[in-house]
C-alpha cells in the first residue's frame, strides 16, 4: 500500500533551453516522503477520464474548428503541435488499442450506476466502437480514428480488434440490455475478422514495421481464449479454439535462443524484419500485461532481464543517465521501447536511443507485481537458467524462499512506480521522460500512461480504484 519515498527538496535537475521537455509548473521539488499508490491511483483515474468524451464533455478538433467529438471517443492525449512546443505530432485522435486499454480500466473502476442502467462511459465506448467499425477503411484493423469516429489515414494493426473485444467483455456486465446487444454485434464482427487474419502479418505495436508481431499474436490469443471462456452469452464462432492453439504455438517461434523477438518474418530461423536495434523490445513485456503470455514464462523473464539491463547498467551503451542518478535515490529504473529508438514526439528531430516512457515503466512494474502474486499463490520461485538474470536483478537467488522472493519482486515494482511519480509533473504524466534530466517530454497527459499506472496498482494491491 505504501512505500518509502524520497526526502522533499531533492529533485532539482535543470532543463536546458533546447530541451523539448513539457513544462513542469514549478514541480521540481514536489516530492512526498511516502507514496500511497492507491491514493495516487484515484488521482490518475480522474486524469485519465479527462481524455474520455461524453455528450456533455466534448473535444474540438484542433485542426478543424467546429468539429466535435462523439461520446465514447478516447483521445490518446490532448496534445497537438500548436499547444505543445517541441512536439510535431497530433494526438487528438482515437486509437483502437489505447481506447480499449482505457476502457478496461474504466470497467475495473466499478463506476456506480442505478439498477438496470449501464455505466455511461462504458456504454458510450461500445457505441463509439460500433461507429468506428462502420467507418473502418480499409479493414476492421484500422488503428486510428478521428474524434467523430471516421478513419484517419493510418496503419492496420490486428491487435486492435482483439483488445477491443477483451475490453467489451470486461465491461459487459456494466452495460444495459440494448448496449449488450450492440456489444455482441461488435464482438461478432471483430471475431469474424480476426479468424480470417490471425495467421497473417500486421503492423506492429509501435506502428513502424510490418511482420508477425509477438504483441499482436499475444493479444489475439488472449481474445480467443476469453471469448471461448465467456459466461455472458457472447456467441463463440467455430475456429476460436483452433486459432488459440495455433497462436500459442506461433509465439514459440519468436524465441531466438536468448530472447523473444518482437517481430519475425517467414524465414527460419526467426529474424527481425525491423533490423538491428529493435530488440530486445519492451512490447514483449507488454504482451504479458495485455496479452496471454504467462508472467512465469522463463523466456519472457530472460527477455525482460535484457530490457532492464540495457537501460540501467552503467556499462550498457544504451543506459539512460537518469537511471544512474535515480539509482542513488533508491528509485527506478525507467524503461524505454527498444535500443534503437529515436522518437521523442518530434519526428523532425530524432534523438538516438530515445527516452524512457511512463507506460512501459508501469507495465514492467506490473510484471513484477504479477510474478510476486504467482510466487505467493504457487509457493515456488520460477528459478532456472533463463529466469536467473531477471530474478537476480531483484536480489533473488536460487535459495531465496518464495516469501522473500515475493517481497523482493514487489519492492522492485514499487521502485519503478516511485520513479514514475517522482518524475511526473505534479502527478500528470506525459508520454516520455527525458533520458538525462528526467523531466516530462513529448506529448502531455497521455491517456495510456494513466491506464498503465492504474493497471499496475491493481496488480499490486488486488484492488480496483473506485470511480
Amino acid at each position: 500500500m505504501t512505500a518509502t519515498m524520497l526526502e522533499p527538496g531533492t529533485h532539482t535537475r535543470a532543463r536546458t533551453a533546447s530541451d523539448n521537455a513539457v513544462p513542469r509548473a514549478g514541480s521540481a521539488t514536489a516530492v512526498v516522503r511516502r507514496t500511497d499508490f492507491e491514493t495516487v491511483a484515484q488521482h490518475m483515474l480522474n486524469l485519465m477520464m479527462r481524455n474520455v468524451a461524453t455528450d456533455g464533455f466534448r473535444f474540438e478538433d484542433p485542426v478543424q474548428p467546429g468539429r466535435f467529438s462523439t461520446a465514447g471517443c478516447v483521445i490518446a492525449a490532448p496534445s497537438y503541435p500548436a499547444n505543445s512546443p517541441g512536439v510535431d505530432q497530433d494526438y487528438v485522435f482515437n486509437w483502437t488499442r489505447d481506447a480499449a486499454i482505457t476502457a478496461i480500466e474504466i470497467a475495473a473502476s466499478s463506476i456506480p450506476a442505478p439498477p438496470a442502467v449501464g455505466v455511461q462511459p462504458l456504454e458510450d465506448y461500445v457505441r463509439f466502437a460500433a461507429i468506428c467499425q462502420g467507418n473502418a477503411i480499409p479493414t476492421l484493423a484500422h488503428a486510428c480514428f478521428t474524434i467523430e469516429g471516421n478513419s484517419r489515414p493510418w496503419t492496420e494493426q490486428n491487435d486492435g480488434p482483439a483488445l477491443q473485444t477483451v475490453a467489451i467483455l470486461r465491461a459487459f456486465g456494466q452495460l444495459d440490455e440494448p448496449t449488450q446487444d450492440l456489444a455482441r454485434q461488435v464482438i461478432a464482427r471483430n471475431l469474424d475478422f480476426l479468424l480470417g487474419v490471425y495467421q497473417q502479418q500486421t503492423t506492429n505495436l509501435w506502428e513502424e514495421h510490418a511482420g508477425h508481431s509477438f504483441f499482436a499474436r499475444a493479444a489475439q490469443l488472449r481474445c480467443f481464449r476469453e471469448v471461448v471462456a465467456n459466461t455472458v452469452g457472447v456467441a463463440v464462432p467455430a475456429g476460436c479454439t483452433e486459432a488459440a492453439d495455433w497462436l500459442r504455438s506461433a509465439l514459440d517461434g519468436h524465441w531466438d535462443g536468448s530472447r523473444y523477438l518482437s517481430l519475425i518474418g517467414d524465414t527460419q530461423p526467426p529474424t527481425d524484419p525491423a533490423g538491428p536495434g529493435y530488440d530486445p523490445n519492451i512490447d514483449i513485456v507488454m504482451a504479458a500485461i495485455y496479452g496471454a503470455v504467462p508472467v512465469t514464462d522463463p523466456r519472457l523473464l530472460a527477455t525482460a532481464a535484457e530490457l532492464r539491463r540495457q537501460w540501467s547498467d552503467p556499462a550498457s551503451p544504451t543506459v539512460f543517465p537518469v537511471n544512474l542518478a535515480d539509482q542513488q535515490l533508491g528509485v527506478g529504473p525507467m524503461l524505454g521501447r527498444y535500443p534503437g529508438d529515436t522518437y521523442d514526439g518530434d519526428v523532425s528531430d530524432p534523438v538516438q536511443g530515445g527516452h524512457p516512457w511512463a507506460l512501459t515503466t508501469c507495465n514492467f512494474a506490473e510484471l513484477y507485481y504479477r510474478l510476486a502474486a504467482e510466487v505467493t499463490s504457487g509457493g515456488a520461485v520460477p528459478y532456472d537458467e533463463l529466469s536467473a538474470p531477471f530474478l537476480g536483478q531483484a536480489g533473488i537467488a536460487a535459495d531465496t524462499s518464495p516469501q522473500l522472493a515475493a517481497v523482493a519482486l514487489e519492492q522492485a515494482g514499487d521502485q519503478m512506480l516511485q520513479a514514475v511519480i517522482y518524475h511526473s509533473d505534479n502527478l500528470e504524466l506525459s508520454e516520455q521522460f527525458d533520458g538525462t534530466s528526467g523531466y516530462c517530454r513529448s506529448v502531455s497527459n497521455l491517456t495510456w500512461s494513466y491506464a498503465a499506472y492504474l493497471s499496475a496498482v491493481r496488480a499490486k494491491t488486488g484492488l480496483a480504484v473506485q470511480g
